[in-house]
């Protein structure tokens, strides 16, 4: 069983930032990254958030690794999230759930009618390690979750909403509300949260954009009231 890391940061914290070093180096692909050891150093996150995160970029096709060699930025960059300075003092959890109610079922109806074969195997790929993390585990469980999203977001093959989609995620990832997204993820929650992922998948594979759509809503609505709940428990002076 792997130790509890020392840092305060999770794997989706580390995800965040290593995609941004990816991004400095788009242009040489094939450059090596740092060693895990160096990365943990330099970004303030534990080994294991580190490989963790770089699962998912080896998932999702940014890296590539030799055995023995070390780890290499592929051919393709994620698109650089937009700048929102500032916008994390004004704003709240709820709030960015608006937000996604407004903008992920257009990209779900979206990847429903654009997926490419490489998209839904990425999209299936991502399921499938949802389907294997403990419900218990939940910085892996929002890890792989998060990169789902994502992959639906490339999917539906538009570069503004997967900037916008990135800015978003990246506000709702800020170490501020993980508690409040540890108490909205119990592993009750989570084992129907999962069903609504192969939902969502089930109508994109059947190119069913309204179905894709209506699935995706179901998701965050659900997820947003466990939230609502999460906030009210914390308020709560008597709990």
């Amino acid at each position: 069983m792997e130790k509890p890391s020392r840092f305060l940061a999770n794997s989706s914290s580390a995800l965040e930032q290593l995609r941004g070093l990816i991004a400095q180096h788009e242009s040489t692909p094939g450059s090596p990254l740092p060693t895990e050891r160096e990365l943990s150093e330099t970004l303030g996150v534990g080994r294991r958030e580190i490989r963790r995160a770089l699962d998912v970029l080896e998932e999702e096709g940014r890296i590539w690794r030799k055995q023995g060699k070390g780890t290499y930025i592929g051919p393709a960059a994620p698109v650089e999230p937009l700048a929102l300075q500032g916008l994390l003092q004004q704003t709240n959890l709820l709030e960015v759930m608006e937000a996604r109610l407004q903008i992920e079922p257009g990209l779900a109806r979206l990847a429903a009618l654009r997926a490419t074969r490489e998209n839904l195997a990425l999209m299936q790929r991502m399921l499938d390690r949802i389907d294997s993390v403990s419900p218990d585990d939940r910085d892996l469980n929002e890890l792989w979750d998060s990169a789902f999203h994502r992959a639906i977001a490339e999917a539906a093959d538009n570069r503004l909403l997967l900037g916008l989609f990135d800015a978003v995620d990246a506000v709702r990832r800020d170490p501020a509300w993980q508690h409040l997204r540890d108490l909205a993820r119990t592993p009750a929650r989570v084992d129907s949260y999962n069903d609504h992922h192969h939902k969502i998948m089930t109508a994109i594979i059947h190119r069913q954009p309204n179905e894709a759509a209506a699935a995706m809503r179901e998701h965050l609505l659900s997820l947003q009231t466990a939230l609502i709940q999460a906030t009210n428990l914390e308020d709560d002076p008597l709990l």
